[in-house]
């Protein structure tokens, strides 16, 4: 009888306390912990914390500026300068329930001219096997921006 193969499988534990009003702290082990709050949209009284839409938007665009770095890195493509704008917007759903609707990012990445394509295609990589983007039941639109580098003899 053959071995039941078990796919990969990964955790990430993360522990949510109530500080009281409408404020917690997130721990993960061996990290700083994160004070999340109801952002001032929602009446919260703490504009300068962190809250669970900005982290939710936050995942998001982090795991595809990430997954772009790794798979350039494992191509070999010099990436001269990388950055994702991400914006979740928010509203009544075709369902009826109030949810983020879709999140908009642009990439803006810079490489030598000569790996303008296969950055290009790094890209649409990334958007395709994000791990977080790839999770969510919402329109993910993203727009790549790429400067090229001349390099100059």
């Amino acid at each position: 009888m053959a071995a039941h193969i078990r796919p990969r499988e990964f955790r990430f534990p993360v522990q949510v306390a109530w500080d009281g009003g409408r404020r917690t702290t997130a721990t993960v082990d061996g990290k700083d912990p994160l004070q999340i709050a109801t952002p001032p949209e929602f009446k919260g009284t703490d504009p300068g914390l962190w809250s669970p839409e900005d982290a939710f938007v936050a995942a998001a665009g982090s795991c595809l500026a990430v997954t772009i770095a790794a798979l350039a890195e494992r191509a070999r493509l010099p990436v001269r300068a990388l950055s994702v704008d991400a914006t979740g917007v928010a509203g009544r759903r075709a369902d009826g329930r109030f949810g983020f609707m879709r999140i908009e990012q642009t990439v803006a990445a810079e490489t030598d001219d000569e790996h303008a394509d296969a950055l290009r295609a790094v890209i649409d990589k990334a958007e395709e096997t994000c791990l977080v983007s790839v999770s969510l039941d919402l329109l993910v639109e993203t727009t790549v921006e790429i400067r090229r580098r001349r390099l100059v003899a």
